[in-house]
């Protein structure tokens, strides 16, 4: 289903300079703010557009829990509300992901793209795992029936609260719900369908997403390229903002050299 873009207020958004349009997205649990530090270095012959997705930052959330695919109809829309037909783009984590999405759903749409630490691998479940799952829907059962004393339900409820994800705990309501659809897609199935350049960017001590998923993403992709960056963990933009944008700006440029 595609987003009902008009249904909410335009992105919280930082559009400066002028030349071929660049798009950040940020991952989950931040804003476009921390993109702050990398802005002026790649803005010569860019027109930086940085918004804060639904949900995050000073923008409003959906109304309803979204998936990716609504998160990259938004951005489309949100291009078309800024006039941009084609653009370049930088996806961190989640909006690594969201990146993905709108590559494969919008052929053209997206120039060229970098991915750092991207999300969008869902890992294999192991016994473990399971486990964990059926545990902790179990607890939300015990939660909502009303033939358990009110003190049990409780429990069970503060006992499955502790047990969800960092992310999951630090939110409530819609973006629950949408955090609950977003990291159960796995979107290596849209991977070799990617008809672009991708520039793979990634930590090796990246704990969020694992370098495996890069190198998953390298070979799926039919013209990616992965660069490591020793020594970075999640966000190893920030931690070698310099190397990252050097390199960032070469495989820009060599597009613009080829068009």
């Amino acid at each position: 289903m595609a987003a009902s873009t008009r249904e909410i207020p335009p992105a919280a958004l930082e559009d400066r300079g002028s030349g071929r349009p660049l798009l950040f997205l940020h991952g989950w649990g931040v804003s476009s703010g921390l993109f702050a530090p990398i802005l002026d270095a790649l803005q010569e012959g860019h027109r930086l557009i940085v918004p804060d997705l639904p949900g995050f930052g000073a923008t409003p959330e959906p109304d309803v829990p979204w998936s990716v695919h609504e998160y990259a109809a938004w951005c489309s829309a949100l291009l078309d509300r800024l006039g941009v037909e084609t653009c370049d783009l930088i996806g961190h984590s989640n909006g690594g992901r969201i990146g993905i999405v709108m590559a494969a759903t919008y052929p053209g749409r997206v120039r060229r793209m970098v991915l750092a630490g991207s999300a969008g691998i869902r890992p294999r479940r192991t016994l473990r795992g399971i486990a964990r799952v059926r545990f902790y829907k179990a607890l939300r059962m015990v939660e909502r029936s009303v033939l358990i004393p009110a003190a049990l339900r409780h429990a069970a409820g503060r006992n499955a609260d502790q047990r969800g994800s960092a992310d999951y705990r630090a939110v409530s309501g819609v973006m629950r719900g949408t955090l609950v659809r977003i990291v159960n897609e796995d979107l290596r199935t849209l991977l070799p369908h990617l008809d672009l350049p991708v520039l793979l960017i990634w930590g090796d001590r990246d704990t969020e997403t694992p370098l495996d998923d890069g190198r998953l993403m390298e070979r799926l992709i039919p013209d990616a390229g992965l660069v490591v960056f020793e020594g970075a963990g999640h966000y190893a933009y920030l931690e070698q903002p310099g190397r990252f944008c050097r390199i960032v700006e070469v495989f820009l440029r060599d597009g613009e050299d080829a068009a």
